[in-house]
């Protein structure tokens, strides 16, 4: 097995205005339209409003390109480098960082967004295994690529693991933490006795995804009428968890389904049998989004790919934002991650 380490790609200019200093972040102007409160046991979710960017162009997600037959995403035999390629003609792909791809020698996520321009040939992917030991096809599964990307990882430690520490050993403990989690709240071993130590696998737990699919039905509706809704904000056990937004409307409803799940899956693993969950109030999510977006603290910018960049706050009070621009469309940000240690 090959596990060559990559440097961790901190990625995108988050806010940048392309005259504006690196590391400097430009007023924003008004703050987004939020509404909600929508509620399930201790999954709080608000949707969050705002213009439609990028009207004119054609983003598809990972999974419907993989659907579609579109991508292939190729083992390299590095655990942390895999190979995306996009041979359709016309068609940007957005994969998005916390991605599951499932299949190869190893099941991995990827660490951070990317844009892979149509008919791309092969573009390195930094990826991590959210499964150890197996190093050969599972089943009927193909080892030289990934069959699909149905799920992301559940968990914001897990996540900020692969994003921000870019350690494959903390990877390895908090997939592990959640798998007991999981096992915990829904009153079985989640571990699948195919590959005990796959995530996606987990995900998969019969009973996971009758808990996950509460949820899910129970939310999923909220965006019903609203047409100009670019992300979502969640709290889970009434603290506020993280949000993400979009620069266009089509692009967030084609991610709502695959994201809300991962947002089920963090609550049902955080469930508190018998306590009650306080309330989140609106004011809540700004000041998380507000103190990210113009708070102190810590900034990089990084290019993750030949067109992506990827600029990363993390203040002083602890909130993280992560942005992904597409330096081919004059630099426009596609992607807002908003996170809370």
């Amino acid at each position: 097995m090959k596990t060559t380490r990559l440097l961790p790609a901190l990625a995108t200019l988050a806010f940048l205005a392309l005259a504006a200093p690196a590391g400097e972040v430009p007023p924003e102007g008004n703050p987004p339209k939020l509404s909600g409160p929508y509620r399930h046991k201790n999954l709080t979710v608000f949707l969050i409003h705002g213009e439609d960017r990028i009207k004119d162009r054609r983003i598809i997600t990972l999974q419907e390109a993989m659907q579609q037959g579109k991508v292939r995403v190729h083992e390299t035999g590095n655990v942390q480098e895999l190979a995306i390629e996009n041979t359709s003609e016309n068609e940007a792909v957005f994969v998005h960082s916390g991605d599951i791809v499932k299949g190869g020698k190893q099941d991995r996520v990827i660490a951070y967004d990317l844009v892979v321009a149509p008919r791309s040939g092969k573009v390195p992917i930094n990826s991590f295994c959210v499964e150890q030991g197996r190093w050969r096809g599972r089943g009927n599964e193909a080892a030289g690529h990934f069959e699909s990307s149905a799920n992301q990882v559940a968990g914001k430690d897990l996540k900020l693991a692969a994003k921000l520490s870019g350690q494959q050993g903390e990877v390895w403990q908090k997939v592990a933490e959640n798998q007991e989690k999981l096992s915990a709240n829904v009153g079985e071993r989640v571990q699948s006795g195919q590959s005990a130590t796959s995530m996606q696998l987990s995900l998969e737990n019969r009973k996971v995804k009758e808990s996950v699919r509460e949820y899910a039905e129970a939310l999923a509706k909220s965006i019903e009428g609203k047409t100009d809704v670019v992300g979502f904000a969640f709290a889970v056990n009434g603290k506020v968890n993280s949000a993400d937004v979009y620069a266009s409307r089509e692009l967030f409803r084609k991610l709502w389904p695959k994201l809300l799940e991962s947002a089920a899956a963090e609550a049902v693993a955080e469930a508190k049998a018998g306590a009650a969950t306080a309330e989140v109030a609106e004011k809540d999510v700004r000041a998380c989004l507000a103190d990210a977006e113009k708070g102190k603290g810590k900034e990089q910018a990084k290019e993750v790919a030949p067109r992506v960049r990827m600029f990363t706050r993390e203040t002083e009070a602890g909130n993280c934002l992560f942005e992904t621009r597409d330096e081919r469309d004059k630099g426009e940000w596609l992607h807002r991650n908003y996170v809370r240690k």
